[in-house]
């Protein structure tokens, strides 16, 4: 079932799906530009040919050899119209969002092609649906589906696998527990974002079991393996005395930590079956950080709060949120940047304390410039690492199938991955 990785017999490295949205057309450019270094057949998928015409000609402008690049026109709701996409390629690279409304079949089908994909979702009871409905198949088909492959949850999930690597290294263990703190960071979501976590809310709402799904820590963990010692996310002001400074919520945690789980449940424990993970917001140490993270917090509930309740939901749409397909222009995107740090613990062998820390940053929008890098190196990584990578099908997460190599081609891209 791997053989058509190793022959490139497929006629499509990649197809980029739903290349003509925001985020799909960041992802296009960034890898038109990156096909000059290192040759990929891409393709653009999306609904609408007139669109994918009018991108194609934009991306000329980038690189002419982009006047090439095959158009393939399918719907998400089509099953025919996206098996004849999907047989054709390596792998499936989507932007299409959200996940949950549109994402279903475009996996199915790719499992059942033997298709690798990869996707920038952070829905967590979307990918606990894959995980119930198609983990197993995509085992047996050999089929490698790997969502989170942006903001949320690369930086968190190769970050924690890096620290630990590191840790094994020097002290012959992997640490005890690792805390992932927010620093500075400029950025915006994008109109797709938005109708994703607008989505999640209105479902959670609808459904207990969706609500269950969503605070449970190990929610995305392999059945059977669904407990340990992590408790809820951090959803108030805090004085962490371990990092000197206040804390506070951060909005993407209730992604971040259940990718991180899963990927230490499925690559077999090596982080240990007693490991704790949490991600934070920092802020400074004084009153002035005691302050920051209490808003924080405030506005992170509010938010949440608005988007449950229907009238101010569709007024926050109406007047403050971005639509699907808008997001900040190219000066706003490159004005961006992140900077994260993990905070590692545990006690050594001979009874010492160990402490290490990792930094992970990006020098672009987290939500748009750095996630097109980090999507595309993803897409790349499958299509053109695959034979190498040797990882087994399923539903898997970015550490737990393209790993070290994929740290190495962000770090080639521009990110910081680095372990002082």
């Amino acid at each position: 079932s791997m053989d058509h990785r190793r022959d490139r017999t497929r006629v499509h490295d990649i197809v980029l799906w739903g290349a003509t949205g925001f985020t799909g057309s960041l992802v296009a450019e960034y890898l038109v530009r990156r096909a000059a270094a290192e040759p990929v057949r891409l393709a653009l998928g999306g609904r609408d040919l007139a669109k994918l015409e009018v991108l194609r000609d934009r991306l000329v402008g980038i690189d002419p050899a982009a006047a090439e690049l095959p158009l393939i026109v399918a719907d998400s709701h089509d099953r025919a119209s996206l098996d004849a996409m999907v047989r054709d390629t390596a792998v499936v690279c989507s932007t299409v969002g959200p996940y949950a409304l549109h994402g279903r079949l475009p996996v199915a089908a790719c499992i059942a092609a033997r298709t690798d994909y990869c996707d920038l979702t952070g829905e967590v009871q979307f990918i606990r649906t894959m995980i119930d409905e198609h983990h197993a198949a995509a085992e047996r088909a050999g089929a490698r589906i790997v969502h989170c492959c942006g903001f949320d949850s690369i930086p968190s999930d190769l970050g924690t696998l890096m620290l630990q690597q590191a840790a094994s290294e020097r002290h012959g263990s992997p640490l005890d527990r690792i805390t992932f703190v927010l620093g500075a960071s400029r950025g915006s979501f994008s109109g797709g974002t938005v109708a994703s976590l607008v989505n999640v809310v209105v479902e959670a709402g609808a459904d207990p079991e969706i609500r269950r799904i969503l605070t449970d820590p190990y929610a995305l963990n392999p059945e059977g393996e669904r407990d340990g010692p992590d408790g809820p996310d951090l959803a108030g002001a805090r004085f962490d005395r371990e990092l000197g400074r206040w804390t506070g919520p951060f909005v993407m945690a209730s992604i971040n930590t259940r990718v991180v789980r899963r990927s230490n449940a499925i690559l077999g424990w090596p982080y240990g079956r007693d490991f704790r993970y949490a991600e934070v917001t920092g802020f400074g140490a004084g009153l002035k950080g005691r302050l920051a993270a209490i808003a924080m917090a405030g506005s992170v509930g509010t938010l949440v709060a608005a988007l449950a309740w229907s009238p101010t939901r569709s007024l926050l749409q109406t007047v403050a949120l971005p639509n699907p397909g808008e997001g900040p222009d190219r000066a706003a995107r490159e004005a961006g940047f992140f900077k994260i740090s993990l905070h590692g613990r545990t006690t050594s062998s001979d009874g010492q304390r160990v402490e290490m820390t990792a930094h992970v940053a990006g020098d672009n929008d987290p939500g748009y410039g750095e996630t097109a890098k980090m999507l595309g190196e993803s897409a790349l990584s499958l299509a053109l690492d695959g034979a190498d990578l040797e990882t087994p099908g399923g539903i898997l997460t970015p550490a737990a199938c393209m790993g070290q190599r994929l740290v190495d081609r962000l770090r080639a891209a521009g990110m910081r991955f680095e372990v002082p």
